[in-house]
């Protein structure tokens, strides 16, 4: 009996894949030009998501249990992403937090990896890693317990 090991490249095509149904992705963003540049990144990959202008609202739209992967900016006006998963921690919700960071020091970077973001995108440099990191944060949700919402997908703005 032999087992067919899969190589790295095959696994990087199966995360390539189609976005499963029901997939939901939440931005959490207060800057109108990185909120449309991330919805355009999002969408043009086959995301529904939803947008939050304020920490406050993201963190009422992630106790809802609807998104599997959240991407935010490090700050905003009325408070930090890390809100985000003491919210996945305090209400054990399964969803993955993407840091959209401009202007992060490596310090920041490896703190944030270190309080629970999932990955951390240069909003400069690395502008399209943000859909390859987004679909594996995606899968990583789905691993944990997060489930596709099973309502009709359309995106709209939560606040």
């Amino acid at each position: 009996m032999s087992l067919a090991m899969q190589t790295q490249e095959e696994i990087r095509s199966g995360l390539q894949s189609n976005i499963p149904d029901g997939a939901r992705i939440l931005i959490v963003c207060d800057d109108d030009s990185d909120t449309g540049r991330l919805r355009g990144l999002l969408l043009e990959a086959g995301f529904a998501l939803d947008c939050a202008k304020s920490i406050a609202t993201g963190c009422e739209a992630a106790k809802s249990g609807q998104y599997q992967v959240i991407v935010s900016i490090p700050r905003l006006r009325d408070g930090s992403w890390r809100l985000l998963t003491e919210i996945a921690n305090h209400y054990d919700l399964p969803f993955e937090v993407v840091v959209w960071a401009r202007n992060f020091d490596l310090r920041e970077w490896a703190e944030a990896l270190e309080h629970g973001a999932f990955d951390v995108i240069d909003a400069v440099y690395d502008q399209p890693r943000v859909v390859e990191a987004t679909k594996c944060a995606l899968w990583a949700a789905y691993l944990n317990g997060a489930l596709p919402n099973s309502r009709a997908i359309r995106p709209h703005h939560v606040a």
